[in-house]
């Protein structure tokens, strides 16, 4: 019987996986020892400032990684040279069914 070890990249997200359930449930914690209840926090929702920061926040993180990658391969320098299509080799024609 032979073990087969997990690749790096997949413990890699393993790892971050099991980290970000452990901040996702110390906050849960977090919220229920400051008393934060469902039923507080339906209301809050329902606020006009409460949706617009759940609907900006994702926006704005997500604006800032992009920001953050086009200035990583900026600093990087030049990008790098893609690869030319590949074009099948041509065969010979011969003739198919009922033809020739």
């Amino acid at each position: 019987m032979q073990l087969t070890t997990t690749s790096k990249p997949r413990k890699s997200f393993i790892r971050y996986a099991f980290a970000s359930a452990a901040l996702a449930l110390a906050a849960v914690a977090a919220a229920l020892a400051a008393g934060v209840t469902p039923a507080q926090a339906a209301t809050f929702v329902h606020r006009p400032d409460a949706q617009v920061l759940v609907f900006m926040a994702p926006l704005t993180l997500l604006l800032l990684a992009m920001l953050f990658e086009v200035a990583r391969i900026a600093l990087r320098g030049a990008l790098p040279a893609q690869a030319p299509t590949r074009r099948p080799p041509r065969r010979p024609w011969s003739p198919g069914r009922g033809e020739g």
